[in-house]
């Protein structure tokens, strides 16, 4: 079983720049993922032309089941408000929204949501583009879990995006783990923890499944994207980062032996 992350950036290029129509979900499709793992996605935002961008990943995937789960609805970096339970739903309907997506081509029996409030203090944060510090105020957060059944056995894939801010980052992870745990399925956490190296490993308690850079694209310095599993789980045989021309993070794949097909 193939399990990928990557925070798109919302479809846009390293310096934010607009890319063409499709190239996303193309990218996407290409890591030939069983799941795939999405951070910064949008929907129905105008700077990403309106569409539903989880909804078109799945299309090209092939995707047996989906789901877009906010993380706030509004505008990133403008007019927003916290997402709440019923506006996964609300927002099929044309609400704007912004958060994680989890595509799966393996049919999903289940899904669970936590929600992770922003911290409340401002954080600094450096600007490539402006090569400037300036300071941000922190956003809320969610996890989604995906509740499959394995080749080998039953098993939760979960994503998310952890905030910036340092310490509640750690904070965010800790109480994740601690839910994914409590769903008592052997679980793979993939995501963008904004934490670099061994500290997501400490932090939880839980094995690294891959150890590889994934961040910035270009010339990566640092493992900001993780894949941190719990439970017996089958062995990992393969991770790669691979480049893909979009967004200002590598794409994190990890590659699980199995003892049969897929049940795609």
């Amino acid at each position: 079983m193939r399990l990928a992350s990557f925070n798109v950036l919302h479809g846009r290029s390293p310096d934010g720049a607009a890319l063409p129509p499709g190239l996303l979900a193309e990218a996407c499709a290409s890591l030939a993922a069983d799941v795939l793992c999405l951070q910064e996605i949008d929907r129905a935002q105008s700077r990403s032309g309106g569409v539903d961008q989880t909804a078109e990943v799945a299309d090209a995937m092939g995707a047996a089941a989906w789901r877009f789960e906010p993380a706030l609805i509004g505008e990133p970096g403008g007019r927003w408000r916290a997402a709440e339970d019923a506006d996964a739903a609300a927002a099929a309907g044309g609400e704007a929204g912004y958060g994680v997506g989890l595509v799966s081509r393996v049919p999903v029996k289940a899904w669970h949501v936590l929600r992770l409030p922003a911290a409340k203090v401002r954080s600094p944060v450096f600007v490539p583009g402006r090569r400037a510090v300036i300071l941000l105020d922190d956003e809320p957060r969610v996890g989604v879990a995906a509740e499959l059944e394995g080749p080998d056995g039953p098993l939760l894939v979960a994503t998310t995006h952890l905030s910036f801010v340092p310490g509640w980052n750690v904070v965010q992870l800790r109480r994740l783990t601690r839910w994914l745990a409590g769903l008592g399925r052997p679980a793979v956490l993939l995501g963008d923890l904004n934490l670099p190296a061994a500290l997501p490993r400490w932090a939880s308690g839980w094995l690294a499944l891959a150890k590889v850079r994934t961040f910035p694209a270009d010339k990566p310095s640092m493992q900001l994207d993780h894949a941190l599993g719990r439970g017996r789980l089958p062995a990992v045989v393969a991770v790669d980062a691979p480049h893909l021309p979009l967004s200002d993070h590598r794409a994190l794949v990890v590659d699980l032996a199995s003892r049969g097909p897929v049940p795609h």
